[in-house]
């Protein structure tokens, strides 16, 4: 991931709304929300849903899908994995043990957590 993309993508959540809106439709999982359906989850006018789901858009942060006269959205998750491994590459600094420590102390299922290629590097 370019640093570039990585901003744009933090800065498409820096919105209640569309953190409410992003969490929402991990929820939903592939499966996905129409627009109304988000809306109405997330008690938020449809007309200001838009512009909060364009921006996320934007950032590439989420997909959409016609589906009749509706749209599908679904979240992006391979791209906030891209992410969350982006921010975190070297954590460690090529200090394995580090590494272990630090996500043995995070909240995360080991199973969304980075891998340890950052403590392989020579």
């Amino acid at each position: 991931m370019q640093s570039e993309h990585a901003v744009k993508v933090l800065e498409s959540l820096a919105s209640p709304v569309r953190l409410a809106a992003w969490r929402q439709l991990v929820r939903a999982g592939l499966d996905g929300m129409v627009a109304g359906e988000l809306a109405t989850a997330l008690a938020v006018a449809p007309n200001t849903l838009s512009f909060h789901l364009k921006a996320m858009l934007g950032a590439q942060l989420l997909s959409v899908e016609p589906e009749g006269r509706f749209l599908r959205y679904r979240a992006n998750i391979p791209l906030m994995l891209g992410l969350i491994a982006y921010l975190t590459e070297e954590c460690c600094a090529g200090h394995p043990e580090a590494c272990q420590t630090l996500r043995a102390d995070s909240l995360c299922s080991p199973a969304v957590l980075p891998d340890n290629s950052c403590c392989n590097k020579e």
